[in-house]
C-alpha cells in the first residue's frame, strides 16, 4: 500500500503510537492519532511526535465516531490495545485494514529481519543476538522493548540492513506480510491470558511469527519446551532446534559444552565460560547462537560475543570480576520469586545483598532457596528485621545488618573471598532508598567498579 495521501488512524498515544505517527507523517500520510483518554495534553503530544512533521496530524480524544471511521484508509493499532473492543469491531465493519507497528515498519523498511518471541527470555536473547550481528555487520538495528520502536528506524534501513526484533504476542496479532528471514520461538508457557483468553489463542499468536515464512527461511525452536517443539511439524521454514537435554539438529549441550550441529558437530565453547548464569540463560544463549549460525555469522564472531556477553541490565547481570570475586546485579529481583531464580543461577559461594521496601511479602521460600549456596546475607532497608527473623526461624544465621545501601555493598565486598560471588538480589522493591530498581542497580554497579568504594 502506498501511504502518501492516505488517511491513517493511529490508535494509542504511547511510545509505539507516537513512533508510528511520526513514520506515517514522514511518508506523507494524513494522520489521526487517537486515544480514549480525554485528559491527554494535545500540545505535548504533537510536540512529542515532532516539530515540523505535524502539518497533517489531527489529535482525537474521547469518543470515536462512525463518520470519521468511514473516511479512513488504514488503522495502526498500538500493541497495548486489545483487539476485542467495540472500536475494532467498528473498523472491521468498515472493512478497514488493521496493522500493528511492526507491520507498518516492515512494509516501509528494508533488510533482513531476525525476530524473536517467547514467554520468557526475549530481551536477553535479543540483546545477545544484537551484539553478535553488530559485530558481524555494522548496519544492524535492535528494535522492540529492548531498543527503539521498529517504526523509528524503518526509513533508515536498506537492503543490507539487519534488524534484530523482539516481538510480543500483542504485536504479532496484527501482522499480515511481516516475514522474518529467521524467526525464533524461545518457549510458550501460560501468560497474558487476560488478553488472549485461552492458551490456544496465546500459542496461535506466538506462532504467527512464522506464518509468512517460506522454505528458504529458518525457524529456531526450543526442543525442551513442548509448545515450541510441537510447532516444528507445522512450520513452513527450515527448523533448527536448541536443547539443553537432547542432541538435536541445531545447538545443544553435551558434557558441559555448547555444540553446533548442522552439517557436522562443532564445539563453540564451554558452558561454564559464559558470564550469564542459570539454565534459562543457557537456553537464551543457545537460541541466539542458532539464529546467528543460520544467518551465516562466522563461529569466531559468535564465540567472541557470547563469551563477552554480561546479560541484560539488572537481570543477574555480570558486572565485574575483582580479585577473583564475581559481582552480579539482579536489582530487578524485586520480589522473592524473582530473587529465587538468581540464587538458583549461582554456581559459586555467594554473598547476598537483600532487603528494601516492604510489600508485605513472605520470604520463607527465598531463604529456603539458599540451599547451601549463600554464605552470608547482608540486609538493608525497612525489611531487614523481617527478613532476618525469617532467616533465623529457618536456621540461617550468617546475617549482617547495615543502615545504608553503600555500607551493605562495602560489606559484601569485604566478606567475599576469591572464588565467591557477590549478588545484589534484594527480593524487595527499591522505594524508600531509590526511585526504581534501575537506579538501585546502577548504584551497585558504580560502587563495585570503583577502585575505592568511598573514592
Amino acid at each position: 500500500m502506498i501511504l502518501k495521501g492516505k488517511k491513517v488512524l493511529v490508535y494509542g498515544t504511547g511510545l509505539s503510537g507516537v513512533a508510528a505517527a511520526r513514520l506515517l507523517l514522514q511518508v506523507g500520510a494524513d494522520v489521526v492519532i487517537y486515544d480514549e483518554n480525554e485528559e491527554i495534553d494535545q500540545g505535548i503530544l504533537v510536540a512529542t511526535i515532532g516539530v515540523g512533521l505535524c502539518g497533517n496530524v489531527q489529535v482525537l480524544l474521547g469518543e470515536l465516531h462512525q463518520g470519521l471511521v468511514q473516511t479512513l484508509d488504514l488503522v495502526i493499532m498500538s500493541p497495548g490495545v486489545p483487539l476485542d473492543i467495540p472500536q475494532v469491531a467498528l473498523f472491521c465493519a468498515n472493512q478497514l485494514p488493521i496493522w500493528g507497528e511492526i507491520e507498518l515498519a516492515y512494509v516501509l523498511g528494508q533488510g533482513d529481519v531476525l525476530a524473536i518471541t517467547g514467554t520468557n527470555g526475549k530481551t536477553t536473547t535479543t540483546a545477545l543476538l544484537g551484539e553478535i550481528m553488530k559485530a558481524h555487520q555494522a548496519n544492524t538495528y535492535v528494535v522492540g522493548n529492548i531498543g527503539k520502536p521498529y517504526t523509528d528506524i524503518a526509513l533508515e534501513t536498506n537492503k543490507d540492513t539487519i534488524i534484530v526484533a523482539e516481538t510480543s504476542s500483542f504485536q504479532l496479532e496484527t501482522i499480515h506480510r511481516f516475514r522474518p528471514k529467521i524467526a525464533a520461538i524461545l518457549n510458550i508457557t501460560p501468560d497474558h491470558l487476560d488478553r488472549h483468553h485461552t492458551m490456544e489463542a496465546y500459542i496461535a499468536a506466538k506462532e504467527r511469527i512464522a506464518q509468512n515464512q517460506e522454505e528458504e527461511d529458518v525457524c529456531v525452536l526450543n526442543y525442551d519446551n513442548e509448545n515450541s517443539k510441537n510447532f516444528a511439524s507445522r512450520a513452513k521454514a527450515q527448523v533448527i532446534f536448541f536443547s539443553t537435554q537432547e542432541m538435536v539438529k541445531g545447538v545443544y549441550l553435551k558434557e558441559g559444552k555448547i555444540v553446533c550441529h548442522l552439517d557436522q558437530p562443532k564445539i563453540l565453547c564451554e558452558a561454564n565460560q559464559l558470564k550469564v548464569l542459570g539454565i534459562h540463560n543457557l537456553e537464551n544463549v543457545m537460541a541466539a547462537i542458532a539464529m546467528a549460525v543460520a544467518y551465516g555469522v562466522p563461529e569466531r564472531v559468535i564465540r567472541q560475543e557470547v563469551l563477552a556477553f554480561g546479560g541484560v541490565a539488572h537481570r543477574i547481570e555480570f558486572v565485574t570480576q575483582k580479585n577473583n570475586v564475581f559481582y552480579y546485579n539482579d536489582s530487578k529481583g524485586t520480589n522473592p520469586d524473582a530473587a529465587i531464580k538468581a540464587i538458583q543461577a549461582m554456581i559459586r559461594p555467594t554473598v547476598l545483598i537483600g532487603g528494601g521496601y516492604d510489600k508485605d511479602a513472605n520470604y520463607d521460600g527465598w531463604i529456603q532457596a539458599f540451599d547451601g549456596k549463600v554464605k552470608k546475607l547482608i540486609l538493608v532497608g525497612e525489611t531487614k528485621d523481617k527478613i532476618a527473623e525469617t532467616a533465623k526461624k529457618l536456621g540461617f544465621y550468617d546475617i549482617v545488618m547495615k543502615d545504608t545501601f553503600e555500607e551493605a555493598v562495602k560489606a559484601g565486598m569485604e566478606y567475599a573471598v576469591p572464588g565467591d560471588a557477590v549478588l545484589l538480589s534484594p527480593a524487595c522493591a527499591s522505594w524508600g532508598m531509590f526511585q526504581n530498581y534501575e537506579e538501585r542497580g546502577d548504584k551497585f554497579k558504580e560502587l563495585v567498579t570503583r577502585e575505592n568504594i568511598y573514592g
